[in-house]
């Protein structure tokens, strides 16, 4: 019995349990798309409204759900139009496996009719990526490549696939024998590695030396599983805990050890800690530039020590005392036990200065923030009201700009795996598609999406998918007719020179309501709790345009080349 490449294609998916697609079809996909409809029972295929679309419903699936997103697309423009997304998959450790069509073999290198060389192009931003144009590789190429992108730190894989390649039947017999083979090489893989104890001890000894600690985390403990585990380890430590963007809700919003995120518009208090303190504990993350800007404001004498899987992130660019390689879960689980001995050390000054400083942005930053006599509405007001009536396991999903750090700040993250953003690429449209993957891939969690008015037209296309799909996710635009955060940059740094920010948007309002999607503009500050109230209780897809100040800044700031005594309040 023979069965078409394309077949086989489908049938490596089911039989690794991939349960959705997101795609687009075209010419050099097209027996992939006739082998999906033999199997639309055991697989459903999403269709967006663009590949970009396609890609980040992807990264919104994987990042809730932790198994790779699978996005499908032709060859050529259809190829090309997932290279953002996979950059920004590749910078923030999403698991993805894209596949693409590609022209048949014999055409390649001819400049045929939507060719592009996907591979060269795609190498920089995947993890791993492979073209093949025989079938009998096809199911071990696949299985390989969902392995490589969920193994230890994450990431995107491409599998490029030629038309031919698609269509040559092929003995199932030779596929399953090529499938047990690669499964018996796979499993000798699978070794689990060893934790280094006496490293674990080391550490344990160096924080009870330690007078003024701070933990510091990032989505390596989300992506590990891990945030039981690190929740334990500060409980038994008693210190303080800061995170990066990617990291929130790791530890919920108002944990009592919880001091707020870390960066260029994080919190003053874990700003000023990185400084002051003498021992460092960094757990999942990049020492990105975005997080701490000027690296050599750290005091030489301060011990850090670095948790991370990936070797490549060791000493990158901030050089570690101690650093542990290795499973984060299986590290913290250890040094949770080790640590109970450390429950009698207390930090009684350390913390004293800590809420000191927390009561400095309070004071500064946040009451100003909420003052009544604005007649405008605030970012931070529509947070806080979303706060009030958002459901417990609400999972936010936000796009980039001013509305993302006023979502950053004053979200109240209630339950782990609850935030999903552009960190490290900070991908403009990123959020209305990533917002319906998640919802897919949680489809008992309500799902609310924050997005700018220019963001939002990047990829509002993607409600016909949410209309077709019926997906119900809550969109709130936040709209002050710019691009809020280059304005901000240009009123704080270019002198109030307001070079091309300003924004003529059309009516979000009658745009969703041709794509009978409920939707709901506010202006009145009067008038916005009870609308956003009604929204949030909708069991329905439903976008509220809410008009905010213009005259905003997210605040306070530090620029990256600045040390935090340069921050703007």
């Amino acid at each position: 019995m023979t069965s078409p490449g394309s077949e086989i294609i489908v049938k490596s998916l089911i039989y690794n349990q991939v349960k959705f697609i997101f795609g687009y079809p075209g010419g050099a996909v097209m027996p992939i798309y006739d082998s999906l409809f033999t199997y639309k029972k055991q697989i459903q295929h999403i269709l967006t409204r663009h590949e970009q679309g396609s890609i980040h419903a992807a990264q919104g699936y994987a990042r809730v759900t932790g198994k790779p997103g699978i996005c499908l697309s032709t060859s050529g423009p259809g190829s090309t139009n997932i290279i953002t997304g996979l950059a920004d998959a590749l910078i923030d450790s999403t698991p993805l496996l894209c596949i693409t069509g590609q022209v048949s073999s014999n055409l390649l290198g001819s400049d045929a009719f939507q060719e592009v060389d996907i591979i060269d192009i795609s190498r920089p931003v995947t993890k791993w990526n492979i073209q093949i144009t025989k079938p009998d590789k096809i199911f071990e190429v696949i299985a390989k490549g969902l392995h490589i992108a969920k193994s230890g730190r994450p990431g995107p894989v491409l599998i490029d696939i030629t038309k031919d390649a698609q269509q040559q039947r092929i003995s199932l017999s030779q596929t399953y024998q090529n499938k047990n083979l690669f499964e018996e090489k796979f499993e000798e893989k699978k070794k689990k590695q060893k934790i280094n104890k006496k490293e674990l001890q080391k550490l344990i000894l160096t924080i009870k030396k330690a007078h003024k600690p701070i933990i510091i985390i990032g989505q390596g403990v989300k992506l590990a599983d891990a945030e039981n585990q690190l929740k334990q380890f500060a409980e038994n430590t008693r210190i303080p805990v800061a995170s990066t963007l990617l990291g929130l809700g790791i530890l919920k919003t108002k944990h009592n050890l919880n001091y707020g995120m870390l960066g260029m518009h994080g919190n003053y208090q874990s700003n000023i800690l990185i400084l002051k303190s003498d021992l460092i504990i960094a757990i999942g993350l990049r020492f990105d530039e975005r997080v701490i800007g000027n690296i050599k404001k750290i005091s030489q004498k301060t011990i850090i020590i670095h948790l991370d899987i990936d070797n490549y992130e060791i000493n990158k660019r901030i050089k570690s005392t101690i650093y542990l390689l290795g499973s984060l879960k299986d590290n913290l689980t250890y040094l949770s036990k080790l640590s109970k001995n450390l429950k009698h050390k207390k930090y009684g000054n350390w913390l004293k200065q800590i809420n000191i400083l927390k009561n400095i942005e309070t004071k500064y930053i946040k009451e100003k923030e909420f003052i009544k006599q604005k007649i405008g509405i605030t970012m931070p007001e529509v947070i806080n009201y979303v706060n009030l009536y958002k459901n417990k396991n609400c999972i936010l999903v936000t796009d980039v700009g001013q509305h993302q750090m006023s979502a950053a700040r004053y979200f109240n993250f209630t339950t782990i795996k609850s935030q999903i953003t552009s960190g490290g690429l900070g991908t403009m449209g990123f959020a209305l598609p990533a917002a319906l993957g998640a919802k897919i891939g949680a489809k008992r969690r309500q799902v609310i999406c924050i997005v700018g008015d220019g963001g939002f037209q990047m990829t509002l296309q993607e409600l016909g998918t949410i209309m077709q799909y019926e997906i119900p996710i809550k969109i709130i635009i936040l709209n002050n007719n710019f691009l809020g955060m280059v304005k901000q940059w240009q009123d704080l740094f270019f002198n109030k020179r307001f070079s091309n920010t300003k924004i003529y948007n059309p009516n979000f309002t009658e745009i969703s309501k041709a794509y009978n999607i409920k939707s709901k503009k506010v202006f009145i500050k009067e008038k916005l709790k009870q609308n956003i109230k009604k929204m949030l209780k909708s069991k329905d897809a439903f976008l509220m345009e809410i008009l905010v100040e213009k005259e905003y800044n997210t605040l306070p700031m530090i620029p990256t080349d600045k040390s935090v005594s340069k921050i703007c309040f």
